[in-house]
């Protein structure tokens, strides 16, 4: 089976195979991936090689989008809905908007916002909405899809060294540079009314190419109803732990989605957290705009003049979360979780 989109088969056939997928992911074949990456060292690696399986794309099988249009925020306002998910990134006095609709088919933007190089990434199967700086050692990159996954994760892979990254922690995992790791810039996962109000003459990702735009080709993948398990994944949970629970992560802690969604607010130290309705769940419905409400999240530092300053921070799911943060806690509403010691 691949990891393919299936946008024009129903709801439920999706789901059905979906559920084969979860139990029929390549493992990594290591003639196969020296044959599409020529340049990379694969005797050199952070992780075990076998944690890697393919998801059945090739190299750029999922092709990223490099340097994308933009067009203004007026202009979309008529065809994306309120609710509908985008990633929302700040630099300067430019803001833009990479609505997930988008991104579901491409993973990657390579874009540059106010002279920064920035990769806007997002890994459907994890829910991962994260923004790197595209830059090593001082030279500007491009990244493309490897077609591999880890823990259900995308692998990323430069175009300068075709060095292997984990998006989830932005590390480099297999080849010359590994053990390295970019730098995570912040940027917020919010409805697409909340990005146009703090930035209403910001631009919006918008790809001029043909496709089902709008459909989410994973429907039903975290539906409570729906699926209980990820894909592509084989791990395990603490007790008590939904696999595919919502979950904020900032700097190796994270706080459940129900518990921030019960309280509003949570303020630990200098780290504030908030919650407020209006934004569809990129992955729930077959229609995008359609999902159910899963809120919008912000996490802020506490400056020592009082300012709030935004932060890096992820909304994925929890066993994303335990599968790369072996001694990260889990605030929840029942109390806190974690892998047992020793």
């Amino acid at each position: 089976m691949m990891r393919v989109h299936t946008s024009l088969l129903p709801a439920l056939a999706t789901l059905v195979l979906a559920l084969s997928w979860a139990s029929a992911a390549f493992a990594l074949d290591l003639d196969d991936a020296r044959r599409e990456f020529p340049k990379n060292d694969f005797e050199t690696h952070s992780v075990p090689l076998d944690e890697i399986t393919s998801g059945g794309p090739p190299r750029d099988g999922i092709r990223s989008l490099d340097d994308p249009p933009f067009h203004p925020v007026a202009d979309l306002e008529p065809f994306l809905s309120p609710t509908e998910p985008v990633i929302g990134l700040v630099i300067g006095e430019e803001a833009r908007a990479y609505p997930l609709r988008y991104l579901m088919f491409h993973e990657i933007a390579n874009d540059t916002l106010g002279g920064v190089p920035v990769a806007v990434t997002y890994c459907p199967l994890c829910n991962a909405a994260i923004v790197f700086e595209r830059v090593l050692d001082g030279q500007t990159v491009e990244f493309g899809t490897t077609g591999r996954l880890r823990n259900s994760d995308l692998v990323m892979y430069d175009r300068l060294t075709e060095t292997w990254w984990q998006q989830f922690t932005g590390e480099a995992i297999v080849g010359k540079l590994a053990g390295e790791v970019l730098k995570v810039l912040p940027a917020r996962l919010e409805s697409f009314e909340k990005f146009a109000a703090r930035a209403p003459h910001g631009t919006v990702m918008t790809p001029e190419d043909f496709r089902r735009y709008g459909r989410n080709p994973y429907a039903l993948y975290d539906n409570p109803d729906g699926r209980p398990y990820p894909m592509f994944f084989d791990g395990t949970m603490p007790d008590g732990v939904p696999y595919m629970m919502r979950v904020v992560v900032v700097s190796g802690e994270a706080w459940s989605l129900p518990l921030l969604r019960e309280k509003g607010r949570i303020e630990s130290g200098d780290l504030v957290l908030t919650w407020t309705e209006g934004q569809a769940s990129a992955l729930d419905k077959s229609n995008i705009p359609d999902g159910r409400d899963v809120g919008n999240v912000i996490a802020q530092r506490r400056a020592s003049d009082g300012a709030l300053e935004d932060l890096p921070y992820d909304v994925t799911f929890a066993f994303v979360f335990f599968a790369f943060e072996k001694d990260g806690v889990l605030h929840g509403i029942d109390g806190d979780f974690r892998w047992p010691q020793g």
